[in-house]
């Protein structure tokens, strides 16, 4: 609360704690939601921002991009993409860094701490208008736990690649190394020099990020079969044409793939609902998958990065909010019968691969089959080092 009210005046205090405590005690952090504004949050045209350049002119151009709510993730809570890439901690950061950009000179330079505007100094025309540090973290205090809380503090944030830097531009930034990586996955598979043709590629996450799974695998020239819980996410992916079609029957879409590889199609498929679900009903009806992977946030296991199976999107979240402990029990019950899957497929000849996720390392600490022989290195390689390495 103290670290909220510094933004204000004292005179302020007494009516901002009340809010401020509500917001703690409701949502785990203080997002100053009075301060959000009124007007639409989209990128407008240079021209019509207040300003004295125009690269600072550009940057609030590129703050409300990623904000705009047909791009974020999370927009009421500043989160870009990948579940808690943040743009800004709070609303009053929002406004400050706004106030300072439409006020820098070319002879002045922004400093950004984790969605805290420090100021502007005196620099030059050829300096950085903006400098930008997210998650500053000593790596003895830097667990999820210890992350966790000093985000509740609002004094550091995760600002994912392109969140905290203004950059974000969704799919499209991540697909041409997608399809690279889905190419090379091909490349380690093929028997006799073919390609991807009627080849079976399983994962999951529809994204800011991950949305790119499905365009990659078309343009790869293979079947892409891409799990994601949330229907927003599917329903965004769907109608942006990253994806081709949306399924949310297992068997419907065991019929489908059947149909797909039988005629080699091009094609890729959203599957409403969870991945693990997918590779047990593969599994069990015989449904060879060449590639397989996993783009779910599980660098943010607890806090819906990653969904449990067998209950509802709906459910999941309220145990999340109500009950943390038995939502993180459920989502490692989750990883284990994932990574038992996985281990089907892969005993049948499927490659898989870790996308950099972090599932092999949280499947680990879930207790799942997932180790090496000699207990240090994982089964799976990722794609650094086996694909692009």
């Amino acid at each position: 609360l103290r670290n909220a009210l510094r933004y204000f005046e004292p005179q302020h205090h007494e009516v901002l704690i009340k809010e401020f405590t509500e917001e703690l005690e409701t949502y785990g952090r203080i997002y100053m939601y009075r301060l959000r504004p009124e007007y639409k949050m989209y990128a407008r045209p240079i021209s019509e921002y207040p300003g004295k350049c125009e690269q600072a002119k550009a940057i609030m151009l590129m703050i409300q991009n990623n904000l705009d709510y047909a791009v974020a993730q999370h927009p009421h809570e500043l989160i870009t993409y990948g579940g808690n890439g943040a743009v800004f901690s709070n609303w009053a950061q929002y406004r400050l860094t706004m106030q300072y950009l439409s006020e820098m000179t070319e002879e002045q330079t922004l400093v950004m701490y984790s969605g805290h505007p420090m100021g502007l100094f005196p620099s030059h025309r050829e300096a950085p208008r903006v400098v930008v540090t997210n998650g500053m973290m000593i790596p003895n205090y830097s667990k999820p736990d210890d992350w966790e809380k000093f985000n509740a503090l609002g004094v550091s944030q995760y600002g994912q690649m392109t969140a905290g830097s203004y950059m974000y531009i969704g799919p499209q930034g991540i697909v041409h190394g997608t399809t690279i990586t889905v190419l090379n996955g091909g490349r380690k598979i093929s028997k006799n020099g073919e390609g991807l043709e009627g080849k079976l590629f399983v994962t999951s996450g529809l994204g800011g990020m991950s949305g790119a799974q499905p365009k990659a695998g078309n343009i790869a020239g293979c079947i892409t079969v891409c799990a994601e819980v949330n229907p927003k996410a599917v329903h965004t992916r769907h109608s942006q044409g990253w994806v081709d079609e949306v399924i949310k029957d297992l068997d419907e879409l065991v019929a489908r793939v059947s149909a797909a590889k039988a005629n080699k199609e091009v094609v890729s498929i959203a599957y409403e609902g969870n991945i693990v679900d997918v590779w047990e009903k593969f599994d069990t009806e015989n449904i060879y998958i060449d590639l397989g992977s996993d783009q779910t946030s599980l660098h943010n296991p607890w806090a819906g990065g990653y969904y449990p199976a067998g209950i509802s999107l709906e459910e999941s979240n309220r145990l999340m909010a109500e009950n943390p402990e038995e939502f993180k029990a459920k989502v490692q019950e989750t990883l284990r019968r994932h990574a038992d899957a996985v281990n089907r497929h892969t005993a049948k000849g499927t490659y898989f691969f870790d996308y950099g996720n972090a599932f092999l390392l949280e499947a680990s600490r879930a207790g799942a089959d997932i180790m090496a022989p000699n207990g240090i290195d994982f089964k799976y390689p990722s794609y650094v080092q086996d694909i692009m390495g």
